[in-house]
């Protein structure tokens, strides 16, 4: 074989792979740099007291670096807590909720989903509160339910990634808790 084939050859399979290094087919970010800067860990995060503002809404988003699950207060907040955990535990019965994924965050609220009695979010499956189809680390997130001023939700994810949970305060009388899990370390 001639040498400019061979040098022909090299330089096609140099290309393919810096190709698929640039799509992510590798496996991810380079190890030798920390994913889009993030210095999150994956222990757990908690926060705050119970408040008595109800929760309203659960959503989700996709962003370039991470999966974002938002949890809308009707008032103020600053209690949660996050963690990995083996099985996410229905509220008041105690029973395992099935999430998909390779692993389990607890999302606990410091805040009840009812006032006086009566639901403040209502949901029309909850086995599947937000739609995550497509996302690249979020796999699942159910209801675990909500029991003497408290809520929890069961999120499922890829595998155990670091993330952050934190509060935004509202104006006015809104606020949110977010929970952010990196798509990679």
């Amino acid at each position: 074989m001639n040498r400019s084939r061979l040098t022909g050859r090299f330089s096609a399979t140099l290309a393919a792979l810096a190709l698929a290094a640039g799509l992510g087919l590798a496996g991810g970010p380079p190890a030798s740099a920390a994913y889009c800067g993030i210095t999150w860990g994956s222990t757990a995060e908690t926060a705050g007291t119970l408040s008595s503002a109800p929760i309203i809404n659960v959503r989700s988003g996709r962003h370039d670096c991470f999966d974002r699950l938002v949890i809308d207060v009707s008032g103020p907040v600053n209690g949660y807590t996050v963690r990995y955990v083996d099985a996410v535990r229905s509220d008041g019965s105690g029973f395992v909720v099935p999430v998909r994924g390779g692993a389990r965050l607890s999302v606990v609220v410091k805040a009840p989903a009812y006032r006086n009695g009566v639901a403040t979010y209502t949901f029309a499956n909850g086995r599947e509160l937000v739609n995550v189809t497509g996302y690249s680390t979020f796999r699942q997130v159910a209801w675990a339910g909500s029991f003497e001023g408290q809520t929890t939700l069961a999120l499922g994810v890829r595998a155990r990634l670091p993330f952050r949970a934190f509060v935004i305060p509202g104006s006015g009388t809104a606020s949110r808790v977010v929970v952010d899990v990196a798509h990679y370390w």
